[in-house]
Parts: structure tokens; C-alpha cells; sequence
């Protein structure tokens, strides 16, 4: 969009987000020289994540329901209403300049009712507030009705925290290097260059930084001594259970961060082949390569296609991080909530058990396959596994022994954690007779 209207470019996002077209990450990288950008990055991310619960207050300062095609009029009143909630904006500047974004949307004649609108919620707003506390659990929590449903249904004990964590910001997490350095090393390092940090729970190479850090200003960032990752992904190199000479394969790989993890913690492999679909993926795997000075087999295919893509010879370990809802890492992800439908979920499944067939014909009798998936939801995940077991005779399921997540049927979750804290992951593990 041609706009210098920060407002008109996150109601234009918003809008197309509801239509279900791209993602919060692809629209945002297309405005990313906007002067502005650090405002409409929050305010487009803050509006995702609790999209449900400023809808509700909408409709309550509305006379009528907005039409169909006025969607982004609607979205930019929840993005006045959150800047107006949230952020300490002044509130003249969010009212004038979401009126003036009517113009660029060329709907001038929502001028009028979008100054109402926000003036009327600044007037109503402890009232507005207080009626809040008593709408549907699932707007309180500004989840989509059949997410909330799903996640109290499957972890009741555990809803509340995962509700909330999801509304939390992410942490900003790194993987230490440590063919280059020791984490304790690393922690200095960063004590020097007065970043404040603290050591992962879980994986031995993870650092959650206490603010996020542009990874131009972290010690050794381009000499690769450390890498950007959460620390539930940083738990898959230590699960492959890697050792010297073997051939590995990392499917479904981008953006690369398991492949170099995998590289860096066991440097005497034969062989690391890493599978995508996207070739622009693949070349971030690539440039991630590069910076770490590792090397690795990179092949654009689908990772199911085995006859496309495969020479042949069997594999020691393949790990297969499906395609998955992502509703594990909703909290990095805020569009999730918009984009995601329970339909998708079935279609995903098909996928993963398309992917887990295929991929069990390229490992070695004896050979261990890591299944993973960013999902919370268990028809992604022992589900999966519980059928493929069902029908795979040389499949053998091995019990992951951790002090971390929580132990599942097949396999063993993570849950989102707090600030700072992993976020939601699924693993499991299976040996070929």
C-alpha cells in the first residue's frame, strides 16, 4: 500500500488476514521501510492477539453490524481500539489519524462514524471494561470459539496458562554455538556487552534474553557463535540421539534452525540432506550455513515425493518437523488466531500421515525417526503416531525420560511457556526394526 497512513496500512493487513490471505510476517516485510514501522508492527501484532476481545467491544459501540465488504473499516476501528487501550499514543493523534485513513481506504464516508466510534469509547470506556468481565470465557481470552474449546477440552488442567501464555510476548531466545563457545562463555559475553540474559531450563545451549536485541548488536552474532531459536526446538538435536558417520535427514527443514543445530552438535556425520518445499526458504537455510560455516545437503521437493528426491540409500535418523496449526507458538504468532479454521486441522493430518508413511520407507532398520510437530492439538500428535504404529509393523515407539512437558500416550509436550519460557512443541520417537 502507497500510504505514509500508518492506520490505513494496518487496517489493509488486518483485513486481509480475516480474507485468510498470507501471514502477519509476509505482509509486515512488504512495509518494512515505512517510517513508522516499529508502530504498525506492534499495533498490527497487538490487534492479532487479542482480536476477538476488541471485536466484542466493537460491537458493543456499534448501532448496526459493519457490511461484508467494509471489513477494513471494521479493522481499522480495532486497530484505533487498541492503540487507544494498549499503547500510549496520544489519543487526539489515534482518533485524527484513523479518520484521515478513511481517505487513503477510499471510504470517506466512514469519517464520521469512526470519529464516533473512538470518542464514544473513550467516553463509555470504564463502563465498557467493567461489562467486559462478564462476555464468553473465549473473548476474555481472545481466542477463536473452537481453539478455546479445543485447548479446554484436551489439557484441563493446564487451559488456564496456556490461554494466558499465549497472549504473552514471546521471548527472544539464542542457541549458543558451542563448536565456538560455552554457553557460560557466551553469558559473559553478553554480561560485557550489558545485554541482560539467563540459561534455559532445558536445553543446554539456550539463552533467553530479558528484552529482545537486534542481532546486530549480540556478541559474535555474524562470526556464528550463536544463532536466533526457542529453546523447544533446541531439545531436537539432543533427541535424535546423534553420534559420528551417520547420514541424517531433516525434512520439511526450513527455516534451517534444527539442520545447523543438528550440524553443530555433531560435526562428524557422513551426511545432513535438509528438504523444503519453498526454494526461498532454502535459501536461508543456506545463508544460515554459511554464517555458521556448516555444510548441508539442500534439496527444494516435496519431502513425501520420496521417488522425486531420494537416492536410495537408507537414513540413520530423519527428523520430521510436519506441517502443522502452529497453535504452539501462537503467542510468536499472533495471526494464528485469525487465519487458522478447524477444517485446515483435518486437512493436516492427512499431510502428516502422508509424510510419516513416506518418509519411514528411507530409514535404516535400526534407525530412529524424531516426529515433531508446533501444535497443542493431539489429532496432530499422538494421534498420528498411534495410527501409524497401528499399521507400520517394524515401527517401535520409544518413551522420551525428561524432566520437561508433559508425558502424553505417544510422545511428550511442551506447553507454551511464560516470558521466559519455550514455546508449545510435540516430540516423539520411533525405532525401526
Amino acid at each position: 500500500m502507497n500510504s505514509s497512513n500508518s492506520r490505513a496500512i494496518v487496517a489493509t493487513i488486518l483485513s486481509e488476514l480475516l480474507s485468510g490471505r498470507g501471514s502477519l510476517t509476509t505482509h509486515l516485510s512488504k512495509v518494512k521501510d515505512q517510517t513508522d514501522f516499529s508502530l504498525i508492527q506492534e499495533t498490527c501484532y497487538g490487534a492479532c492477539r487479542w482480536f476477538m476481545l476488541l471485536e466484542n467491544i466493537l460491537s458493543t459501540l456499534l448501532s448496526k453490524p459493519l457490511k461484508a465488504g467494509d471489513k477494513d473499516i471494521k479493522c481499522l476501528l480495532i486497530c484505533g481500539l487498541y492503540q487507544l487501550r494498549e499503547l500510549e499514543v496520544a489519543e487526539y493523534a489515534v482518533i485524527n489519524e484513523a479518520v484521515s485513513a478513511t481517505v487513503v481506504l477510499k471510504k470517506v464516508w466512514a469519517k464520521g462514524l469512526v470519529n464516533a466510534v473512538l470518542r464514544n469509547y473513550l467516553r463509555k470506556k470504564p463502563e465498557i471494561e467493567q461489562a467486559l468481565l462478564g462476555a464468553e470465557p473465549s473473548i476474555l481470552h481472545s481466542h477463536p470459539a473452537w481453539l478455546f474449546a479445543e485447548i479446554n477440552s484436551q489439557w484441563p488442567a493446564q487451559a488456564e496458562q496456556i490461554l494466558q501464555n499465549n497472549n504473552l510476548r514471546p521471548p527472544m531466545t539464542l542457541r549458543v554455538n558451542q563448536l565456538q563457545k560455552s554457553r557460560a562463555e557466551f553469558l559473559m559475553l553478553l554480561d560485557a556487552a550489558n545485554i541482560e540474559a539467563m540459561a534455559g531450563d532445558y536445553a543446554d545451549t539456550a539463552i533467553y534474553l530479558a528484552k529482545p536485541s537486534p542481532v546486530a548488536d549480540i556478541p559474535g552474532f555474524a562470526e556464528g557463535w550463536v544463532s536466533v531459536q526457542d529453546e523447544a526446538s533446541q531439545l531436537v538435536a539432543g533427541l535424535l540421539q546423534l553420534k559420528p558417520d551417520l547420514r541424517v535427514l531433516d525434512a520439511c527443514a526450513a527455516p534451517g534452525g534444527k539442520t545447523c543445530h543438528i550440524l553443530e552438535s555433531e560435526p562428524s556425520l557422513t551426511s545432513c540432506t535438509s528438504i523444503d518445499l519453498n526454494a526461498g526458504k532454502l535459501r536461508r537455510i543456506e545463508e544460515n550455513l554459511q554464517r555458521l560455516q556448516l555444510e548441508a545437503n539442500l534439496i527444494e521437493a516435496d519431502a513425501s515425493d520420496v521417488d522425486s528426491w531420494w537416492d536410495g540409500q537408507l537414513f540413520d535418523r530423519i527428523l520430521l518437523d510436519a506441517p502443522c496449526s502452529a497453535t504452539g507458538v501462537i503467542r510468536r504468532h499472533p495471526d494464528i488466531k485469525l487465519l487458522r479454521k478447524p477444517e485446515e486441522v483435518a486437512q493436516l493430518q492427512l499431510t502428516q500421515t502422508r509424510l510419516l508413511a513416506s518418509l519411514w520407507l528411507c530409514l535404516k532398520p535400526g534407525g530412529l525417526l524424531l516426529y515433531t510437530t508446533c501444535s497443542l492439538l493431539r489429532q496432530e500428535n499422538e494421534e498420528i503416531i498411534g495410527r501409524f504404529l497401528e499399521c507400520a509393523d517394524s515401527a517401535k515407539y520409544e518413551r522420551i525420560v525428561a524432566d520437561w512437558g508433559v508425558e502424553c500416550h505417544f510422545g511428550r509436550q511442551l506447553l507454551p511457556g511464560a516470558n521466559q519460557g519455550p514455546d508449545g512443541f510435540f516430540f516423539c520417537v520411533l525405532r525401526k526394526s
